[in-house]
């Protein structure tokens, strides 16, 4: 078993700190996305979208998106359970990981796309406007998140799971992408400081 690994871009990284978290070691194969390494052998051979990260088990097997290969790893290890327990701690769990995924993971990465100079090449057009365009829209979910998190320590519930992790990656990822967590939002702001405290954070 492999993992192509493509460092601190922010779905990798998820992997990392997940299996840090279930106290898992994966040999990684380190892959340099800022010479395009993604796009080419050995990656674009085991993944046609040519994206990272990749897991190749020992019998050639291949899983790709890095939620779907912490679901493979959930399997295996089901302690501690970061994707929930019961059927409606699974739903929360569900149900906050997509938020965190669609709501702010996804709109800081557009940001980042689209605006930071280091990713012309890669994102074809890149559109300054766009990127702008979906800036208000993370600092909109953090709202709504602060929020949430008045009302207990993680965003699914009382443990941590899944939905940290990705919350996590996508805030630390708001500074390449130049948006700040409003300072009002307090309840964010201690969250993300304990979540980034946890060693899996360093992975």
């Amino acid at each position: 078993m492999k993992l192509f690994d493509g460092g601190r871009a922010p779905n990798p990284r998820r992997v990392r700190v997940f299996l840090a978290e279930k106290g898992i070691k994966v040999p990684l194969v380190p892959v340099d996305m800022g010479a395009l390494g993604h796009k080419q052998e050995p990656v674009s051979s085991r993944n046609p979208l040519r994206r990272l990260p990749v897991l190749e088990l020992d019998d050639g097997t291949i899983i790709t998106e890095s939620v779907a290969i912490c679901r493979y790893f959930e399997e295996l290890h089901p302690e501690p359970a970061l994707f929930g327990r019961d059927a409606l701690g699974k739903a929360r769990v569900e149900m906050w990981q997509r938020r965190m995924e669609f709501n702010l993971l996804s709109c800081v990465a557009q940001a980042f796309r689209h605006i930071h100079p280091a990713m012309k090449e890669w994102e074809i057009p890149q559109i300054p406007e766009w990127g702008e365009a979906n800036k208000p829209k993370a600092i909109e979910f953090l709202k709504l998140l602060d929020g949430e998190l008045a009302q207990r320590e993680f965003a699914a519930g009382d443990a941590y799971s899944i939905a940290d992790i990705t919350g996590l990656i996508a805030i630390d990822f708001m500074k390449p992408a130049r948006i700040k967590v409003p300072e009002e939002y307090a309840n964010v702001l201690r969250w993300h400081q304990a979540i980034s405290s946890r060693p899996s954070a360093a992975a």
